[in-house]
């Protein structure tokens, strides 16, 4: 094994913390959609115990991203001696990745999520003050860091795009696509994202010899499949999936349902 498998071979933590609002929460929802392991808000402490878990070979614990920040308060303060510690002790590829933003934006978010900043200490401070102490106790982890993001003007699509150009891997498949059929007549499916209904095509219920069988059975596929109209509709749905499904993947969508439906769910949309 050369060098470039060996360091392929090591399981990676991925260390995201910076400032409250930033984008924190965003970051690791995304990491988690590309396949990472994800853990929020793990005190320091517990990180060293958590790479040796990474150590023993388990492979959900390849990929880990673990999300700290001053909601641990006085358990922060060991977070950069921790880090440095685990690198020096470990085989396990550590990066450390720092997010922030600019005071005014910072206080613009929290003022449209109107939630209250971590230090703000029940109304004690203000919430500028508290962002400006946070910034200064949160200066020694972004020295270390190996990524240093600002979020400033960055939309949620942006940063996500952001992060999975850094940290995608190839060989993981972040976009599912399932399709399912339903009935009508016993509702829509409620998550799906695109509904085709199929309900104008012929219908093999009224084939007396196939309506006790589904749309599985060899039968109604030929006998759906006949017509004219359904050749012209597959092909044009063929066709606008195609065009489609690009555009989701871009928009960052890590999941894609769709649903076709007819009269019962039986014949025509099962097929």
């Amino acid at each position: 094994m050369d060098n470039n498998e060996k360091e392929k071979s090591k399981s990676e933590l991925l260390v995201v913390t910076g400032l409250s609002g930033a984008g924190k929460s965003l970051v690791i929802q995304c990491l988690e959609d590309m396949g990472y392991f994800c853990v929020d808000n793990l005190p320091p402490v517990l990180l060293p115990k958590f790479v040796e878990l990474m150590e023993q070979g388990n492979p959900s614990l390849r990929k880990v991203a673990i999300a700290i920040d001053l909601r641990g308060k006085e358990l922060f303060n060991s977070l950069v001696a921790v880090v440095d510690k685990v690198k020096s002790e470990s085989d396990v590829i550590i990066d450390v990745m720092f997010l922030e933003a600019s005071t005014e934006k910072l206080i613009s978010r929290y003022k449209e999520t109107r939630r209250a900043h971590p230090l703000m200490e029940q109304g004690k401070r203000s919430l500028i003050n508290a962002i400006n102490d946070e910034r200064e106790h949160l200066s020694q982890i972004r020295s270390i860091a190996n990524f240093v993001i600002d979020t400033t003007k960055l939309s949620p699509k942006e940063l996500k795009e952001r992060i999975r150009r850094y940290y995608e891997d190839e060989e993981f498949e972040t976009f599912t696509i399932n399709v399912t059929s339903f009935g009508f007549k016993h509702g829509i499916q409620m998550d799906a994202d695109l509904v085709f209904d199929v309900r104008f095509l012929p219908n093999p219920y009224y084939v007396v010899d196939l309506r006790p069988l589904t749309g599985l059975d060899k039968d109604v596929y030929n006998y759906v499949m006949k017509w004219k109209e359904t050749e012209i509709f597959f092909e044009k749905l063929t066709d606008l999936l195609d065009f489609m499904i690009p555009g989701y993947k871009k928009e960052g969508k890590s999941q894609l349902v769709i649903a076709i439906g007819c009269t019962g769910g039986q014949h025509r949309s099962v097929h």
